[in-house]
Protein backbone atom coordinates (compact mmCIF):
# COMPACT_ATOMS: atom_id res chain seq x y z
CA UNK A 1 0.00 0.00 0.00
CA UNK A 2 0.96 3.42 -0.74
CA UNK A 3 2.27 5.73 1.64
CA UNK A 4 0.57 8.98 2.52
CA UNK A 5 2.00 11.80 1.75
CA UNK A 6 0.12 14.37 3.85
CA UNK A 7 3.83 15.39 5.18
CA UNK A 8 5.83 15.97 2.13
CA UNK A 9 6.16 19.57 0.50
CA UNK A 10 3.54 20.95 -1.65
CA UNK A 11 5.22 24.43 -3.50
CA UNK A 12 2.75 26.98 -5.44
CA UNK A 13 2.52 26.29 -8.27
CA UNK A 14 5.04 29.48 -9.71
CA UNK A 15 7.67 27.68 -7.59
CA UNK A 16 7.07 24.19 -8.83
CA UNK A 17 7.01 25.36 -12.65
CA UNK A 18 9.95 27.68 -11.26
CA UNK A 19 12.07 24.57 -10.75
CA UNK A 20 10.99 22.50 -13.70
CA UNK A 21 11.76 25.20 -16.59
CA UNK A 22 15.09 26.35 -14.98
CA UNK A 23 16.14 22.37 -14.82
CA UNK A 24 14.65 22.31 -18.28
CA UNK A 25 16.69 25.30 -19.53
CA UNK A 26 19.84 23.79 -18.07
CA UNK A 27 19.67 20.31 -19.17
CA UNK A 28 18.59 21.57 -22.80
CA UNK A 29 21.37 23.72 -23.02
CA UNK A 30 23.82 21.56 -21.39
CA UNK A 31 22.57 18.99 -24.14
CA UNK A 32 23.16 21.20 -27.08
CA UNK A 33 27.01 22.13 -26.04
CA UNK A 34 27.79 18.40 -25.33
CA UNK A 35 26.61 17.87 -28.98
CA UNK A 36 28.35 20.57 -30.41
CA UNK A 37 31.51 20.08 -28.68
CA UNK A 38 30.95 16.30 -29.92
CA UNK A 39 30.67 17.16 -33.54
CA UNK A 40 33.93 19.93 -32.88
CA UNK A 41 35.80 17.32 -31.72
CA UNK A 42 35.27 13.43 -32.26
CA UNK A 43 34.75 13.50 -35.68
CA UNK A 44 37.96 12.42 -36.58
CA UNK A 45 37.14 8.83 -34.44
CA UNK A 46 36.24 7.92 -30.87
CA UNK A 47 37.84 8.58 -27.87
CA UNK A 48 38.27 5.89 -25.16
CA UNK A 49 37.57 6.90 -21.51
CA UNK A 50 37.69 3.41 -19.77
CA UNK A 51 39.25 1.34 -22.13
CA UNK A 52 36.55 0.08 -24.93
CA UNK A 53 34.00 -0.48 -22.10
CA UNK A 54 33.15 3.75 -22.54
CA UNK A 55 34.13 5.73 -24.95
CA UNK A 56 33.05 9.11 -26.66
CA UNK A 57 32.15 7.91 -30.16
CA UNK A 58 30.19 9.94 -32.81
CA UNK A 59 27.45 8.68 -34.21
CA UNK A 60 23.74 10.35 -35.75
CA UNK A 61 20.58 8.19 -35.06
CA UNK A 62 17.81 8.70 -37.39
CA UNK A 63 15.34 6.75 -35.09
CA UNK A 64 14.58 6.01 -30.46
CA UNK A 65 15.98 3.99 -28.30
CA UNK A 66 18.35 2.04 -29.54
CA UNK A 67 17.73 3.27 -33.28
CA UNK A 68 14.66 1.69 -33.36
CA UNK A 69 12.03 2.79 -35.92
CA UNK A 70 14.79 5.08 -38.47
CA UNK A 71 11.79 5.05 -40.77
CA UNK A 72 9.72 6.74 -38.64
CA UNK A 73 11.54 9.96 -37.93
CA UNK A 74 8.36 12.50 -38.46
CA UNK A 75 6.53 10.51 -36.14
CA UNK A 76 9.36 10.69 -33.64
CA UNK A 77 9.35 14.63 -34.43
CA UNK A 78 5.35 15.49 -34.08
CA UNK A 79 5.42 12.52 -31.19
CA UNK A 80 7.89 14.90 -29.43
CA UNK A 81 6.31 17.95 -29.66
CA UNK A 82 3.39 16.55 -28.35
CA UNK A 83 5.13 15.24 -25.41
CA UNK A 84 6.69 18.46 -24.73
CA UNK A 85 2.86 20.11 -24.81
CA UNK A 86 1.20 17.38 -22.93
CA UNK A 87 4.07 18.13 -20.80
CA UNK A 88 3.96 21.03 -19.56
CA UNK A 89 0.39 21.53 -19.42
CA UNK A 90 0.11 18.52 -17.06
CA UNK A 91 2.95 19.81 -14.44
CA UNK A 92 1.33 23.48 -14.84
CA UNK A 93 -1.79 21.96 -13.99
CA UNK A 94 -0.27 19.07 -11.23
CA UNK A 95 2.85 19.43 -9.70
CA UNK A 96 3.28 20.90 -6.71
CA UNK A 97 6.11 18.83 -5.32
CA UNK A 98 9.90 19.26 -5.48
CA UNK A 99 10.41 15.53 -7.02
CA UNK A 100 7.82 15.62 -9.74
CA UNK A 101 8.89 19.37 -10.48
CA UNK A 102 12.51 17.47 -11.56
CA UNK A 103 10.80 14.64 -13.37
CA UNK A 104 8.64 17.06 -15.55
CA UNK A 105 12.28 19.66 -15.96
CA UNK A 106 14.34 16.53 -16.76
CA UNK A 107 11.55 14.96 -19.30
CA UNK A 108 11.34 18.70 -20.82
CA UNK A 109 15.25 18.60 -20.99
CA UNK A 110 15.60 15.12 -22.64
CA UNK A 111 12.43 15.75 -25.15
CA UNK A 112 13.52 19.29 -25.96
CA UNK A 113 17.13 18.41 -26.88
CA UNK A 114 16.37 15.26 -29.25
CA UNK A 115 13.57 17.39 -30.45
CA UNK A 116 15.64 20.00 -31.43
CA UNK A 117 17.83 17.71 -32.98
CA UNK A 118 15.17 16.51 -35.09
CA UNK A 119 13.86 20.03 -35.59
CA UNK A 120 17.46 21.61 -36.80
CA UNK A 121 19.40 19.17 -37.94
CA UNK A 122 20.71 16.95 -41.23
CA UNK A 123 18.92 15.94 -43.51
CA UNK A 124 16.00 18.33 -42.59
CA UNK A 125 13.19 20.00 -40.56
CA UNK A 126 11.30 17.42 -38.48
CA UNK A 127 13.70 14.45 -39.97
CA UNK A 128 17.21 15.60 -38.57
CA UNK A 129 18.79 12.72 -37.00
CA UNK A 130 19.97 12.69 -33.49
CA UNK A 131 23.48 13.34 -32.57
CA UNK A 132 24.83 10.62 -29.92
CA UNK A 133 28.27 9.96 -28.64
CA UNK A 134 28.22 8.10 -24.97
CA UNK A 135 29.10 4.88 -25.99
CA UNK A 136 28.81 1.96 -23.15
CA UNK A 137 30.28 -1.53 -24.92
CA UNK A 138 27.50 -3.64 -24.88
CA UNK A 139 25.20 -0.88 -24.33
CA UNK A 140 24.23 2.12 -26.48
CA UNK A 141 24.99 4.94 -27.89
CA UNK A 142 23.47 7.89 -26.31
CA UNK A 143 23.80 11.95 -25.31
CA UNK A 144 22.88 13.84 -22.75
CA UNK A 145 19.24 14.10 -23.60
CA UNK A 146 18.85 10.47 -23.23
CA UNK A 147 20.23 10.54 -19.47
CA UNK A 148 17.88 13.06 -18.63
CA UNK A 149 14.79 11.33 -19.88
CA UNK A 150 15.86 7.63 -18.00
CA UNK A 151 16.49 9.83 -15.07
CA UNK A 152 13.22 11.05 -15.05
CA UNK A 153 11.90 7.98 -15.95
CA UNK A 154 13.51 5.94 -12.65
CA UNK A 155 12.28 9.16 -10.97
CA UNK A 156 8.71 8.54 -11.88
CA UNK A 157 9.46 4.82 -10.56
CA UNK A 158 10.94 5.84 -7.11
CA UNK A 159 8.83 8.80 -6.53
CA UNK A 160 5.38 6.33 -7.10
CA UNK A 161 7.20 3.63 -5.08
CA UNK A 162 6.99 5.95 -2.49
CA UNK A 163 3.60 7.04 -2.59
CA UNK A 164 4.35 10.69 -3.62
CA UNK A 165 1.48 12.26 -5.22
CA UNK A 166 2.31 15.23 -8.05
CA UNK A 167 0.16 17.25 -6.07
CA UNK A 168 -1.50 17.97 -3.13
CA UNK A 169 -4.46 15.27 -2.20
CA UNK A 170 -7.68 16.65 -3.19
CA UNK A 171 -9.88 16.51 -0.17
CA UNK A 172 -13.61 14.85 -1.01
CA UNK A 173 -16.03 17.10 -1.23
CA UNK A 174 -18.72 16.50 2.04
CA UNK A 175 -22.13 18.07 1.25
CA UNK A 176 -23.57 19.95 4.46
CA UNK A 177 -26.66 18.18 5.73
CA UNK A 178 -29.47 19.59 7.80
CA UNK A 179 -29.91 18.57 11.52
Amino acid sequence: MARSDTRRPVWTRARALSLSLGLAAVGLAGDQITKWLALRHLADGPRPLLGDWLQLWLTRNSGAAFSMGEDWTYGLSALAVVALVAGLVWAVRRVRRPGWAVVVGLGLAGVGGNLADRLFRAPGVMRGHVVDFIFVRHFATFNLADSCLTIAAGLVIWLTWRGVAPGPERQPVVEATEP
